[in-house]
């Protein structure tokens, strides 16, 4: 079992940025990890994506915009997320394949409003 947990999220202006981090409970060096995010009405949505050598990969909506890192040595994903736009409002989930099983955060709220 591992638990992933959320922070960073927060209400913010058009244009600002963000850092989103995602604490699992136990090590995740070997794992792909990921972001996902839900705005209020929609579906569930991939927006970016890190494998275990470091490859990334970003959703077309976010490219150039958005970065996903990790730290193995603090069991941690980041997503920083700059130039944002109101249509990035969403609840931001993070996503973990450990030993052949997937595993959710709960969840951290972003909203981009003036």
């Amino acid at each position: 079992q591992v638990q992933l947990v959320e922070s960073g999220g927060g209400l913010v202006q058009p244009g600002g940025s963000l850092r989103l981090a995602c604490a699992a409970s136990r090590n995740i060096f070997s794992s792909t990890l990921r972001w996902y995010r839900q705005a209020p009405g929609k579906q569930r949505e991939w927006v970016a994506v890190i494998t275990s050598v470091g490859s990334t990969n970003y959703a077309d909506s976010v490219k150039g915009r958005f970065t996903i890192s990790r730290d193995n040595a603090k069991n941690t994903v980041y997503l920083q997320m700059n130039s944002l736009k109101p249509e990035d409002t969403a609840v931001y989930y993070c996503n973990a394949d450990v030993n052949s099983y997937n595993f959710w955060g709960q969840g951290t709220q972003v909203i981009v409003s003036s």
